[in-house]
Formats: C-alpha cells, structure tokens, sequence
C-alpha cells in the first residue's frame, strides 16, 4: 500500500479518467464502442512501451532514443512491401528484417550510450532526433520500385504514408477476433502482446537479467563481481530497439499505414510517459508497468477527444494530450532529484 502512495501519477491520471468515463455518459457516447477502442489502443502502443523496459532495468535510461529501432521497424516493412509480400509471411518477414536491422542500429546506439554513460536520456533526445533526419534522407533516395510506395509524381521517393490494406493491414487485429454482441475483442493481438510480454519477463528472471537489474544499483560491485558491465547494456539496449521495431511494425498493422519521414519523431514521449504513469522508475521498470500505464495513458487520451469536441472545442484534446504526456515525464524528473537529495540528507 505503501508504494501506491507514492504513486501520484498513477492516481491522479485514474482519477481523471473516471471523470472522463463519467461525461461520456451525458454527452451520447457508447461505453462499449470506447471499450472495444481502447482494447486496440492499448495493444498497439504497448509493445512500443514495453521495448522501455530493458533499458531502464539497466541503467541506460528512459529511452528517448525509441525513433532508431522505430526506423528500423518501418524499413523492415518497406522491404516487405519492396516485394510484395502480403499476409502472415507480409507481417513476419516484416518482423524478421526490422529486427536484423535493429540489432545494427542498436548496436551503433550503445557505443554511443556506453561512451557517454550518465547521460543517457540528454544524449538519446539528440540522437533520436538526429537520427530523424538520416532517415528522411533515405526514404526520399531509396531505390525501392513499388509503385503503391513511391510518390504518384516522378517515381522518386517514398511516400508519408503507405497504406497497408493490401498487405497486412489489421491481420493481427482481425486474428481470432471475437464479437460478443457489440463488444469486439482482438485475442490475436492481445495475445500477440502478451506472449512479447511474456518474453521480456523471462528474460528478466534469467541469470543475466538480474545482472542487468544489479547494474544501476551498484555498478562498482557488479564490476568488482567480473561482470562486463558495457557488454550487458549493449545486449540491453539492442534487445530494446528488436522489440521497438516489432512495435512499430505492431502499431503500423493496426493503424492501417506505414508513417514514414516525421511520423516517428515524437513517438518516444508518449511512451515514456505511458511507462511512468504505470509506475516505473529511472532504474526499475516491469511488465506489469508496461501494461498498466499503457492502458491508463491511451484511454485516457482516447476518453479526452470525444468530451473535448463535446463539452470544450477540438483542440483542446490534442492541448491536454500534451499536458499529460510532458507533465508526467516533468514529474518523473522533479521526483527523482527530490529523492536523490532525500538520499543524500
């Protein structure tokens, strides 16, 4: 009971959301048209939070840094796409290249994070945002030939936004559905995340996931111990860029389109914010965190727009969209100093 209260996001966004939950029943809303949104919602940003998780247990920080292994997912379907592949093979050769290419990609991203240790979260803004940029100049030179990819003027470059209905748009979504009256649940790409859950707490129990967890804690000891404190944060941090990837390709299926050039540029926030609400912590973060703060953040934003438009105007859902997102993460900051001068005294 003791760590719940000193949860205050947590408390203060559920408490939001019963208010929100609440106006939807004087403003027309279906209960169950918003359960049935909120179930797709919160799967297909889940695995993008939950790529958090191996990267804060240890010690590298939130990962603002979520845009390189988005990159890497997004070319793995644009390869796909390159040869036409539709369907499960579409989705899992998909899966299979952005993970190759996220390994490269991660590993490059630790080098740069184990040169520059303690800054972790400055230095994976920058190159996150930098990263953007590279990519844009490769999406508009790439020498892909599909034509539903590139702009319908001079067959040069690739478009914002590619439409995968023709692919393998909403295949996970559609995967085992199933319709209890108006309530339609997605058991495919729940299960799909939860089996991407599952992996990742696996892993955190196995001889090196502790090793990971002790590394933020006690650095010195664990170096004394014999443990290669640099190797273990590359694994880390490679491993968080795979599932990042395998999330982009999760929410692109679900969305219906590939977001290219900018589409990945803020992404990581929301993330971050989602994983903090659940409660993580600059060192310690959960499945169970991922879950949780996954479901509270998007239903929360999903709840927002309809009483925005109905009660205040429309800009204001996207006005406290941003308000939580970067109050929670401006908190999680606040908190921290807060408890290392605690510490201290």
């Amino acid at each position: 009971m003791k760590r719940l209260k000193l949860e205050a996001p947590q408390l203060i966004v559920i408490s939001y959301l019963i208010i929100l939950a609440i106006s939807l029943k004087f403003i027309g809303i279906s209960y169950i048209d918003m359960i049935n949104e909120s179930l797709i919602k919160w799967v297909m940003n889940g695995v993008l939070v939950l790529s958090l998780v191996p990267m804060i247990n240890v010690g590298a920080g939130r990962n603002f840094g979520l845009p390189i292994g988005i990159s890497a997912g997004l070319l793995g379907m644009c390869i796909a796409l390159e040869f036409r592949l539709k369907g499960w093979v579409g989705l899992g050769i998909s899966i299979l290249i952005g993970s190759i290419i996220a390994i490269l990609f991660g590993y490059i991203y630790s080098i740069v994070l184990n040169r520059l240790k303690r800054n972790e979260e400055i230095v994976g803004t920058f190159v996150g945002f930098s990263f953007i940029p590279i990519m844009n100049f490769f999406w508009s030179l790439a020498p892909f030939k599909n034509r539903q990819m590139l702009y319908p003027v001079g067959g040069q470059g690739l478009r914002p936004k590619i439409n995968l209905d023709n692919y393998f748009g909403g295949i996970l979504d559609n995967f085992l559905k199933i319709n209890i009256g108006k309530l339609v649940i997605p058991v495919g790409l729940i299960l799909f995340f939860i089996i991407l859950c599952f992996i990742v707490y696996l892993f955190q129990k196995t001889r090196m996931g502790i090793a990971m967890a002790a590394i933020p804690e006690n650095e010195v000891l664990v170096k004394l111990s014999g443990i290669d404190i640099n190797r273990y944060r590359t694994i880390s941090i490679i491993f968080s860029n795979i599932l990042a990837a395998i999330g982009v390709i999760v929410y692109s299926q679900s969305y219906g389109f590939i977001h290219l050039y900018d589409g990945p540029f803020m992404m990581a926030f929301p993330a971050v914010s989602a994983i903090l609400i659940g409660g993580a912590t600059k060192n310690k973060a959960t499945v169970f965190h991922a879950i949780l703060g996954t479901y509270l953040y998007q239903t929360t934003f999903l709840l927002s727009v309809p009483v925005a438009n109905a009660l205040l105007i429309p800009e204001m859902s996207e006005i406290i969209r941003m308000l939580v997102t970067n109050g929670i993460i401006l908190y999680a900051f606040l908190y921290e100093e807060v408890r290392k001068r605690n510490e201290k005294v």
